[in-house]
């Protein structure tokens, strides 16, 4: 798992294996919670709430403009509280939102519901990356953050069955219709999780008794003189890590791998509904539900196997770029060719881009952020990035509207995914 000898590997080990796992799984409910609204949408929620394809965007995307009002003010928190009782709280207030979705009852709560579990969330995803700086050499977190990021593809790939399954086989459970009812089988998992990250997480190795002590101060003494390595080389506080043109380059990247990961999670479901009539085919709500996870299970193997190699490299520039520039230019032609197989292919390159761009970008940040620099810096750049988690769903869903096809919205995503890539080549680590 690790390049390390004797009391390195050992603790570094320890750590992975404590820590990634649940953080994993933390994630795996929080984006599935996040992103099921397009499972819903085709699945009689649309029908049932009277949304047109522009409306259920708007009420998709709302969810990060919550994230953009909290984000950094919340990481700030986590670090000053530290993140055990921090992501019991994220996790609490966002499970109690996440399954009063069941009762909603029009557009309008919808919408408000959706903004208001963006402002449960803020800070979970950027508070969990500052979390790693914590306990992860950086040499290591490009492996790290894609052995925990790989919760987005399993989410999506084991997430879009299983919806598809409650949806099918819970309606009328409870006097519910199917997708009421997965809302409260997904959400309520939140709240338990809850509980248990208050128990289960450590904040800092020095209170990790399930630590040796060398190797509780071996963790220590190293995390300690990359800080300082860190700080020597280039100063950053907290208000510069705000404003510098570097910190907004960089979201700027990250927004256009985001769009198309959030494009894809919300319509992606939708897409595959549409091959009925593009192609003359018929899926079940489960067929449909497979199909959606197969671009994310390749993935998945893609994410862990990039990260890895960047890492052995060191190199982060390319590792961001060549992906992102791949994914972006397979896109768009998705939806122009002859089969639902070969538009599957083309959309699982897509997937494979983004999901393999993602680990190594959030690796970059660490290279000269710290403390409360890297707190509001890598939440700076995961909030004003999530513009495009608004951004993606409305507008395709916009442009599904106006034109009546998909294929517009696809452009864009592509477009937008290759600009972040070409972005990432010009960023220069030092200015």
């Amino acid at each position: 798992m690790f390049e390390a000898t004797d009391v390195s590997r050992t603790t570094l080990r320890k750590v992975g294996l404590r820590l990634v796992p649940f953080l994993g799984l933390l994630y795996f409910v929080n984006y599935l919670d996040r992103v099921n609204i397009g499972f819903a949408g085709p699945s009689g929620m649309k029908h049932d709430l009277a949304l047109s394809e522009t409306v259920f965007g708007f009420a998709s995307g709302i969810f990060f403009l919550g994230y953009l009002v909290l984000e950094v003010p919340s990481n700030l928190a986590l670090h000053r509280f530290g993140a055990r009782r921090w992501m019991a709280r994220i996790m609490l207030s966002w499970g109690v939102i996440a399954t009063a979705m069941v009762f909603v009852p029009n557009a309008t709560v919808l919408i408000v519901l959706r903004f208001l579990l963006g402002v449960a969330e803020a800070g979970f995803f950027p508070g969990i990356l500052l979390y790693l700086t914590y306990w992860f050499p950086q040499r290591y977190r490009a492996r790290i953050v894609a052995m925990f990021m790989v919760a987005v593809p399993i989410s999506t790939a084991v997430g879009s069955t299983l919806s598809s399954l409650v949806i099918q086989y819970g309606d009328g459970v409870l006097g519910l219709t199917g997708w009421r009812f997965m809302f409260l089988v997904e959400g309520v998992p939140a709240l338990i999780l809850a509980v248990l990250t208050w128990f289960y997480l450590t904040d800092r190795p020095e209170q990790a008794r399930w630590l040796t002590a060398p190797e509780r101060e071996w963790l220590a003494t190293e995390l300690a003189r990359e800080e300082a390595e860190l700080a020597a080389a280039e100063h950053w506080t907290l208000r510069r890590a705000l404003t510098h043109p570097r910190i907004l380059g960089l979201a700027a990247i990250y927004g256009g791998i985001a769009y198309g990961l959030y494009a894809l999670g919300f319509f992606l479901p939708t897409i595959i509904a549409g091959f009925q009539q593009q192609y003359g085919t018929h899926y079940s709500v489960v067929q449909r539900g497979l199909i959606t996870a197969v671009p994310y299970v390749i993935g998945a193997f893609a994410m862990v196997w990039w990260g890895r190699h960047g890492d052995r490299t060191g190199e982060r520039r390319w590792h961001v770029a060549l992906p992102s520039v791949i994914g972006g230019l397979a896109i768009p032609i998705a939806l122009y060719l002859g089969n639902p197989f070969a538009a599957m292919t083309a959309v699982t390159v897509c997937a494979v881009g983004v999901l393999a761009a993602l680990p190594t970008f959030w690796a970059l940040p660490s290279t000269f952020l710290s403390g409360a620099a890297a707190a509001g810096g890598i939440a700076l750049i995961n909030s004003l990035g999530n513009i495009s988690g608004f951004a993606a769903p409305y507008i395709t869903g916009w442009l599904k509207d106006l034109t009546g096809t998909q294929r517009a919205g696809l452009w864009v995503v592509g477009v937008y995914m290759v600009l972040a890539g070409l972005g990432a080549l010009a960023l220069r680590r030092r200015e």
